[in-house]
């Protein structure tokens, strides 16, 4: 059984090594075009592509599929695995694969479909999500479903945390699919009513909503594009924050704690949150202990909102 593998970011990593470790003939790497990093702009491959060459695999980086098909087309394989890959796939496409293209999504379908499944189901507050092989179709993570993991979303969690225990899950779910493909005669779900979550992006946070919102939100959004808040001429990005109870009677936002001893301690609109990395706008990530050592931030300061 001849396949492709469709990925981009470190997440799809491993699941390319471990299809490469089971032994099957990967005829191809597709994934996306060299980007444009850091200040300087440098010239950077995407981590599957790093990996893909380590492992000594061809590699396709066209712009847009839907304009050069015949690359693929040219690999001749019996079916591809995408994941995390970055661009829609055509009916084109889809039709190159006798055996299908089977997608490896990081959600419990049909939750979280879309874009950013890792993040939404932290900053939703769930208690539990996991990983979906599915067929592909035409819809956006539609299509019938073959294996599924559930993992539990802990309080410790963060989109990376979370984001390298999924794709660990990935790699030993993908490698039992594809036995079950080629083996055939295998069944599959379908979904039933389900919801498409869209990209995250950087957000001021609202202590005016309860500490466990704060929390989810915060550890959802770290290690990016982050949350942040801003209190006097700081604008902090915060890495990581946990629930802490607060009998204090003051307005959301304000900072009940500023201390190397207590650390930085936010009243919400219920509870608090205990703020325990963080990293200033232009500088680097430390906890909130260190920052505290000599900063012009105090007990009884409060986080105002601009947007």
């Amino acid at each position: 059984m001849k396949l492709v593998f469709a990925g981009t970011p470190e997440f799809a990593v491993l699941p390319l090594c471990a299809i490469a470790e089971a032994g099957y003939d990967i005829a191809a790497v597709l994934t996306q075009p060299d980007r444009p990093q850091g200040r300087r702009g440098i010239l950077t491959p995407s981590p599957v592509k790093e990996r893909a060459e380590e492992l000594g695999i061809a590699v396709l980086q066209p712009e847009k599929l839907r304009n050069d098909v015949s690359s693929l087309a040219a690999c001749g394989a019996d079916l591809m695995v995408t994941c995390a890959y970055g661009q829609i796939l055509t009916q084109e496409v889809l039709d190159l694969f006798p055996l299908g293209v089977w997608n490896i999504h990081a959600s419990l379908l049909p939750a979280y479909r879309g874009a950013a499944p890792i993040a939404r189901a932290l900053i939703d507050g769930c208690r539990e999500t996991g990983v979906t092989i599915m067929k592909t179709e035409l819809g956006l993570d539609t299509g019938d479903m073959l294996l599924c993991e559930r993992t539990p979303i802990y309080d410790s969690d963060d989109r990376g945390t979370l984001e390298d225990r999924l794709s660990r899950i990935s790699a030993g779910l993908i490698t039992e699919a594809l036995a079950a493909i080629g083996r055939g005669g295998f069944s599959l779900t379908k979904q039933g009513e389900g919801f498409t979550c869209k990209k995250v992006s950087r957000t001021e946070v609202d202590f005016t909503k309860t500490a466990r919102e704060v929390s989810c939100l915060i550890r959802g959004l770290s290690p990016s594009p982050f949350a942040y808040a801003r209190v006097g001429d700081l604008t902090l990005n915060f890495w990581f924050a946990e629930e802490v109870p607060c009998l204090e009677d003051v307005p959301a936002g304000t900072v009940v704690a500023a201390s190397a001893g207590e650390g930085l301690v936010v009243r919400c609109g219920e509870g608090a949150v205990s703020i325990t990395e963080l990293q200033p706008a232009g500088g680097r990530r430390m906890s909130a202990r260190d920052f505290l050592n000599g900063r012009k931030l105090a007990k009884g300061m409060r986080f105002e909102r601009l947007s």
